[in-house]
C-alpha cells in the first residue's frame, strides 16, 4: 500500500485527493490522508465574498456533501495541524502530538494574509479582521452593522469583493490602496481609473496612493491614521493588503524555500518524496494566487503518484480574474502591459468611462495574449474562450470588443471548440469532460454542473455551458463531431491527465 499525505484541507489539497481516488479506487492500494488546521472540510473560497454579502451562507461553500470524503475512502483530519516533518523518516507531527509516517507527502499549506507594520494594529483585536476564511467572515459580518464604519486596508481583487459585500450590508467604506489605480495587477492605467470612477459610483470611497501607518483610541473614538496625516473614523479594519506562501513547515523540514516552496516541473521539492502545489509552491519563479493553476498541479502530482502518468509536468499557468462583485462585470487575462502604440502586439481599446465601460485587446500572432473587460458582460465569454483555447481572432478584431457580427461566434461555438478548451477555470472543466458527463447522463446544466462543477465557481462560464448543452442536446452523442473529440482529447477516466498534457505543450 502507498500512503499519500497531504498537508492543508483547502481548495488545492482537497482536489488533489479527489485526483488521487479518481485514479486509483483502491483503498488497500492506495491511502489518502488529509489534514486541515480548519476547523471544517474543505469549502469554495472563492465564494466567501458571496458570504459576506450576505447572499449564500458557509454550508453553500462546501465542495462535497459532509459524507463524500468517507464513502470514497479519504481520511479528512479537520481541525489538526501538521506541526513538523521528518523527510528522512517520512513521518509527519501533528498538533496532537500523534505521529504519522507518510510514502509521499504533498505540501498544500496555502497562504496567509499578510499584516502590514501598522503602529497599533493587531489581527486578533476587536474590530480587526482579515479576509481569508469562514471564521474571517464571521467576525467581519458580526462587526459589520448598518453604518458601520469600515475601512478596506488594500485595493486588489479580494479588497474590492469585500468592499462591495460589506456595502451591501449597509456598511459606510472606504478603501484604502497604496497604488495609483485598483488591483494594477490585472489592470492597465486607463482600466483602473475606470473601475475607481465605478467604485465611487457604488457608493464606496477610493483613497489611492495612499497607506495606513496606526491605529489609534478606542471604540467610538478610534481612527485610522494615514501617511499623509488623515484621520479616518473607524469600527472596522479588514486586512486585504495581500497574501503570503505558508511555507514555515517546509523550512522547518529543511526543504529549499525561496519566496514559495520551490519545486520543478513535476512539482517535486528539494526534499524526496516531497512535493508542494497551489499557493505555497514557487514554480519557475512564479508563485500563483488564483486557484486554477493549483488544481491543474493537483492533475500532474496524482498523475505520477498514482502512476497514471509518471512523466506529466506542468509548465505553468495562464491565468483569468473574475472580479465577484455584485454590479460590477470585470474579467482581466494575460499580460495588459502593452501601451496602445506597441510595434509588437496589435492594442485596441474601447471605453466609455461615464458608464463604467472599459475594454482592451492585446493581440500577438493572431492569438489573444492579453485582455481587460469591465462592463462588458456580452463578449466575456468568447474572449476568455480565445484567450484560453488560443485560437486564432477574427479578422476584424473589433467585433471582439463589440460583440457584433458572427465573427465573435463562429471559432468559440461548441462544434469548433477543441475538447481541450477549459469551459470552467474556477474548476478546471473543460469541453470534453462535460461531453463525457452528457454521455453520462447529465442531461441539463444543473446536471453538468452537479457531475463536473462546471458554473459553480465565479460563474462566470454559465453561459458557455448552456451553449454546449443545447449543441449536445441538438446533436446526435454518437455523430461523427462527438466520436472525434474523443478520439482528439480522450474519454472522461483521462480527460484530466490529457488536458494537463495539452496545457503543457501549448505553454512550452
Amino acid at each position: 500500500m502507498t500512503r499519500v499525505v497531504i498537508v492543508g484541507n483547502g481548495m488545492v489539497g482537497a482536489r488533489l485527493a479527489e485526483e488521487l481516488r479518481r485514479r486509483d479506487r483502491d483503498p488497500e492500494r492506495l491511502e489518502v490522508v488529509v489534514f486541515g488546521a480548519e476547523p471544517r472540510a474543505a469549502y469554495n473560497r472563492i465564494l466567501l465574498s458571496n458570504v459576506l454579502a450576505g447572499s449564500i451562507t458557509a454550508r453553500d461553500t462546501r465542495l462535497r456533501p459532509d459524507d463524500w470524503w468517507a464513502r470514497n475512502h479519504v481520511d479528512v483530519r479537520i481541525g489538526v495541524r501538521v506541526e513538523a516533518v521528518d523527510t528522512e523518516a517520512r513521518v509527519v507531527r501533528c498538533d496532537d502530538g500523534k505521529l504519522l509516517g507518510y510514502d509521499e507527502l504533498v505540501l498544500a499549506t496555502g497562504s496567509t494574509s499578510f499584516v502590514p507594520p501598522i503602529e497599533g494594529m493587531h489581527v486578533d483585536a476587536d474590530g480587526v479582521a482579515a479576509f481569508r476564511t469562514v471564521e474571517d467572515c464571521d467576525r467581519i459580518t458580526g462587526a459589520a452593522s448598518p453604518g458601520c464604519r469600515a475601512v478596506i486596508l488594500g485595493g486588489g481583487l479580494l479588497g474590492l469583493e469585500a468592499a462591495r459585500g460589506l456595502l451591501l450590508r449597509g456598511a459606510d467604506v472606504t478603501v484604502v490602496h497604496p497604488k495609483a489605480v485598483p488591483m494594477e495587477r490585472q489592470m492597465d492605467p486607463g482600466g483602473g481609473a475606470v473601475l475607481g470612477r465605478v467604485l465611487t459610483g457604488l457608493g464606496m470611497r477610493v483613497l489611492l496612493n495612499r497607506r495606513a501607518i496606526a491605529l489609534r483610541g478606542t471604540g467610538a473614538a478610534r481612527v485610522l491614521v494615514l501617511d499623509d496625516g488623515t484621520e479616518l473614523p473607524v469600527d472596522l479594519v479588514v486586512l486585504t493588503a495581500g497574501v503570503r506562501p505558508a511555507t514555515a513547515v517546509a523550512r522547518a523540514a529543511g526543504v529549499i524555500v525561496d519566496y514559495g516552496v520551490v519545486v520543478d516541473d513535476g512539482l517535486r521539492t528539494s526534499a524526496p518524496h516531497v512535493w508542494a502545489i497551489g499557493e505555497c509552491a514557487q514554480h519557475r519563479g512564479e508563485v500563483y494566487g488564483l486557484v486554477q493553476p493549483g488544481w491543474e498541479q493537483a492533475a500532474v502530482v496524482a498523475a505520477r503518484i498514482t502512476g497514471a502518468d509518471p512523466g506529466a509536468e506542468y509548465h505553468g499557468s495562464e491565468t483569468v480574474t473574475r472580479l465577484k462583485a455584485h454590479d460590477i462585470d470585470l474579467a482581466s487575462m494575460g499580460d495588459v502591459s502593452a501601451d496602445l502604440h506597441d510595434t509588437d502586439h496589435e492594442v485596441l481599446t474601447l471605453a466609455d468611462p461615464a458608464r463604467g465601460r472599459y475594454a482592451k485587446l492585446v493581440v500577438r500572432e493572431e492569438r489573444i495574449v492579453g485582455a481587460v473587460l469591465l462592463g462588458s458582460p456580452d463578449v466575456v465569454g468568447t474572449v476568455t474562450q480565445l484567450f484560453d483555447a488560443r485560437l486564432p481572432v477574427p479578422q476584424d478584431r473589433m467585433v471582439l470588443l463589440t460583440g457584433r457580427g458572427a465573427a465573435t461566434t463562429e471559432s468559440v461555438s461548441p462544434a469548433g471548440m477543441p475538447g481541450g478548451a477549459v469551459i470552467c477555470r474556477c474548476n478546471s472543466v473543460t469541453k470534453t469532460n462535460l461531453t463525457a458527463a452528457w454521455r453520462s447522463g447529465a442531461r441539463s446544466v444543473a446536471a453538468l454542473a452537479t457531475a463536473t462543477r462546471a458554473t459553480t465557481g465565479c460563474g462566470g462560464c454559465s453561459s458557455t455551458v448552456e451553449g454546449i448543452c443545447e449543441w449536445l442536446r441538438s446533436s446526435d452523442p454518437q455523430s461523427a463531431d462527438l466520436r472525434n473529440d474523443d478520439a482528439a482529447h480522450g474519454d472522461q477516466q483521462h480527460g484530466d491527465e490529457r488536458e494537463v498534457s495539452a496545457r503543457k505543450e501549448g505553454a512550452a
